[in-house]
């Protein structure tokens, strides 16, 4: 007996949907009082280009939004409520030597449909490890990078994105991994 492809894909239950994490985000940010819906930056050129090498031999950067831990600063714990004090300002970076105490308590992900126990969701230094080990990657950078998450798309622009961008090259990369949380 031959099964279709009809046949072998079971339909989704009707309450088994795509979370609509965008107007969440939206309604969220009237929530805080910003009076308007959040606007994400989009653009009609991006500064993105083709590696001219082959990825098994570019050097890459992690690039993060999660914060360091910071004790003074209250919950950042898995599953913590969300956190404005435990939120930075300025691009930072660290060493991809050892997994750093990076938490997201300070960024409004769905804490109802995820939590934050496995680093690797939000900060894949261990996976970027393997994959380099595996010669998927050319190398790893010495440091990783932190983006701040202030809301502001000029501070990010005039800001943080060139500090990311020099930091980048002082590491001498080819290609980076963005991972929001």
């Amino acid at each position: 007996m031959t099964t279709t492809v009809h046949e072998a894909a079971a339909a989704a239950a009707e309450y088994d949907v795509p979370i609509p994490y965008m107007q969440r985000t939206r309604d969220y940010y009237v929530a805080l009082g910003y009076g308007t819906p959040y606007r994400w930056a989009h653009f009609v050129d991006v500064p993105f280009a083709p590696l001219r090498i082959p990825l098994s031999r570019a050097r890459v950067a992690l690039i993060t939004t999660a914060a360091p831990y910071q004790p003074e600063a209250g919950d950042q714990g898995p599953g913590a409520p969300y956190n404005a004090g435990a939120k930075f300002y300025s691009v930072y970076s660290n060493s991809t030597e050892r997994p750093p105490d990076l938490r997201i308590s300070h960024v409004g992900y769905d804490r109802k449909h995820t939590s934050a126990e496995d680093i690797n969701t939000y900060f894949p230094l261990a996976r970027l490890k393997d994959a380099e080990a595996a010669g998927r990657i050319g190398a790893l950078a010495p440091r990783f990078l932190g983006a701040p998450t202030n809301r502001s798309h000029r501070t990010t622009i005039e800001t943080d994105v060139p500090e990311l961008l020099r930091r980048c090259r002082e590491d001498s990369v080819e290609a980076a991994v963005l991972v929001p949380s």
